[in-house]
């Protein structure tokens, strides 16, 4: 594995320290150019330095971490957010297809994180800068960003005919191919919240009613396009209907 070039961000010196150290011990590859307390400060860096990672603190005085796309036409590097609060702010990296590592960090978690990382260098990430920026001025997206078999693949939303739950992954519909992917329908739900036509139809099913075509309320199926065929659980039923009657 080839060195990759990296730099910290975070306010607070303690959890500079401490992921330093875990680099240091268990990620040999990572070189580590210099640690910041502020984005101000890191963008200086960046752009003396053009590091190939750079681990972001979301919570920070002044600027918060994910507003770094503000500072850069183009991010020729990959990201990293460390956070303490797994929320609704998460939405944003996972959409745009960076990793995150939540405080305290797990060890095996950075690992693979740096492993991804490695993979991803050479392949450029200006799709992330356009989706991040979109996220961050709309409370929807019109893109998502999902790995399959390694490959990543901008999807835009309006094509997501349904999402299903497999278990502890998740098979995409679009209008012209599916996707397997290992994220569960929460995650997904939780992206597309900001868009009303999608809907949580049932436990294993997320659909986009733009797509829809029919549906039984004996069966308790919706038939959507490409010959989808989706469920509907009974406790759902009444909120469904009224939310494509609006």
């Amino acid at each position: 594995m080839e060195k990759i070039r990296a730099i910290i961000v975070d306010d607070e010196e303690s959890a500079r320290d401490v992921l330093q150290n875990l680099l240091l011990r268990f990620c040999p590859a990572v070189e580590l150019i210099c640690k910041c307390e502020n984005l101000v400060q890191a963008v200086e860096q960046i752009k003396k330095h053009k590091p190939d990672l750079v681990f972001l603190d979301i919570e920070m005085p002044q600027y918060a971490g994910y507003e770094i796309v503000r500072f850069f036409d183009d991010v020729y590097f990959e990201m990293i957010f460390v956070t303490a609060y797994d929320n609704h702010a998460i939405r944003a990296f996972e959409v745009a297809a960076v990793d995150y590592l939540l405080k305290p960090i797990d060890i095996e978690r950075l690992k693979n994180s740096i492993l991804r990382v490695s993979k991803k260098i050479s392949k450029g990430n200006a799709g992330q800068l356009s989706i991040l920026s979109q996220v961050l001025e709309s409370k929807s997206v019109k893109n998502i960003v999902i790995t399959d078999k390694g490959e990543q693949y901008i999807v835009p939303v309006e094509t997501i005919i349904a999402i299903e739950a497999q278990e502890s992954y998740c098979q995409i519909y679009t209008s012209s191919k599916k996707y397997l992917v290992s994220k569960n329908l929460k995650h997904f739900e939780t992206i597309l919240e900001g868009n009303k036509q999608f809907f949580r139809t049932h436990k294993s099913w997320v659909i986009n009613s733009k797509h829809m075509l029919h549906y039984s309320k004996s069966n308790f199926t919706i038939a959507l396009t490409n010959n989808i065929i989706a469920r509907l659980s009974k406790y759902k039923k009444e909120e469904f209907e009224k939310a494509i009657l609006s």
